[in-house]
């Protein structure tokens, strides 16, 4: 891994800002792995994330998704486990799910969607879904009464994205044998959504920087 990252680094020219064609091209060339990786977005804003004006989280649905499949688990009330089965979420379940997963403290999925009327519920594993980033929450898209629609949503390309401690966002924009075409899409549906989620008043720049990388790749400034 140390003599390919070596020589992706020799290809890419850290001062410059490359067009964003450009940028895709070179991510999939530096790319370090054997396996088939991700194209990643990285973007630097200038909010102040400890202010809670400031935060963002929101949802983008992606035209072409990101070539990950992923785990959807939903919590329902009594009756409603074949629509949510039905509409491709893999763990199921209502009280008997939640009280499972607090004796197990396992976690199965790699998003979780709740029926409001469950959510009073979900405070029992608050503690085991918050630090992963797993707990329902309306600002997410995860808390919804019509259970079959936002399953199906997620598991056809809709994917959350919040800022982190030092108020960057990431988002994987694909796979890094996707078409060229189709991330570039993927990226600009993304930009489009952060851009709506500007906080309010927000005097700073809000987009700082933009960078993509391929997994495990070197960083490539893109143009803003």
């Amino acid at each position: 891994m140390g003599k390919r990252l070596d020589a992706a680094l020799k290809e890419v020219d850290a001062m410059k800002v490359y067009a964003l064609s450009e940028g895709i091209a070179l991510a999939k060339k530096t790319a370090t792995t054997k396996f088939v990786g991700n194209i990643e977005v990285h973007v630097r804003l200038g909010i102040d994330p400890k202010k809670s004006d400031q935060s963002i989280r929101s949802t983008v649905t992606l035209p072409h998704g990101t070539g990950k499949t992923k785990r959807i688990a939903a919590f329902v009330t009594s009756g409603r486990e074949k629509e949510a089965t039905d509409a491709g979420a893999v763990v199921v379940g209502g009280e008997e799910l939640i009280k499972k997963i607090k004796e197990t403290e396992q976690l199965n999925f790699d998003i979780a969607i709740a029926e409001p009327a469950m959510m009073a519920k979900m405070s029992a594993i608050a503690k085991l879904l918050g630090p992963k980033g797993l707990m329902p929450n309306p600002k997410s898209g995860t808390v919804s009464a019509d259970i079959a629609k936002t399953v199906k949503e997620f598991a056809t390309g809709k994917a959350e994205f919040k800022n982190d401690e030092s108020g960057n966002v990431h988002m994987i924009l694909g796979k890094s044998n996707f078409p060229d075409e189709q991330i570039i899409a993927n990226f600009k549906t993304f930009l489009d959504a952060l851009n709506q989620s500007k906080p309010a008043g927000l005097k700073k720049e809000y987009i700082q920087a933009i960078s993509l990388n391929a997994t495990m790749g070197p960083g490539i400034k893109v143009k803003v």
